[in-house]
């Protein structure tokens, strides 16, 4: 778990920084940050994408996951859950819930993460988390200037989801074929490419909705593999 706590720490230490000098930056500024991130996402979705070697399979779990996602309101739910935060802490920033869900996914959803926290739960190495968190610690900083604390508190959701990875990988993932990783990869990638529209404002993309896709194309791969 040390590559996750690790990560945790530098997203809560980004934060912190971008947050002190979020008056300092110009709006302008923050627009070209957003952009360049944007563009980057959809780059590097695209490139995770790429690997994608059942696209039946991917399209059927990008389906069954959004269906599930609408029917269990999962965005919606987020967004309240986000709201309900804030109201508690008491801060006044209208990007308070784009701010979490927006760097949850960003911190989360990708390729170092998952790889990262199976790596760490066979007890391999901590290197990818190590480096995944010196590039999370500069882009909180950049984040949190721009969306406010909501950054910062998605600290907590990285660590849930980060480290439930790593634990569970621990415990009951000593037999995960790689077809299952490398296809969870795939679908990550496209969720990052949903997100990089969200980012671009090119088009709302409800991405809380699709995240049950991670879910589905492990089991799809799973019963692809013992029983076709």
């Amino acid at each position: 778990m040390i590559g996750t706590l690790v990560n945790t720490g530098a997203v809560i230490a980004g934060s912190s920084i971008g947050l002190i000098f979020k008056k300092n930056l110009p709006e302008k500024y923050q627009t070209i940050y957003f952009q360049g991130v944007g563009l980057f996402t959809l780059v590097y979705g695209i490139t995770m994408a790429l690997v994608i070697s059942s696209p039946l399979l991917v399209i059927l779990s990008l389906v069954a996951g959004g269906f599930f996602g609408v029917r269990m309101q999962l965005e919606k739910r987020a967004e309240q859950l986000g709201d309900y935060i804030q109201l508690k802490i008491r801060i006044k920033n209208d990007r308070f819930t784009e701010g979490l869900i927006t760097s949850f996914l960003l911190f989360c959803v990708g390729s170092m993460t998952i790889l990262g926290a199976i790596e760490e739960g066979f007890g391999k190495t901590s290197d990818i988390l190590l480096t995944k968190s010196i590039m999370d610690f500069f882009s909180a900083i950049m984040l949190a200037s721009g969306l406010g604390a909501g950054v910062l508190f998605s600290a907590i959701p990285l660590l849930l989801f980060q480290g439930g990875i790593t634990l569970l990988v621990s415990v009951a993932g000593k037999d995960i074929p790689p077809e299952i990783v490398s296809e969870l990869t795939v679908v990550g990638g496209i969720v990052l490419i949903g997100l990089s529209f969200n980012l671009l404002k090119i088009k709302k993309i409800e991405i809380i909705n699709l995240l049950p896709a991670l879910l589905f194309i492990c089991i799809f791969i799973w019963l692809k593999l013992h029983f076709f």
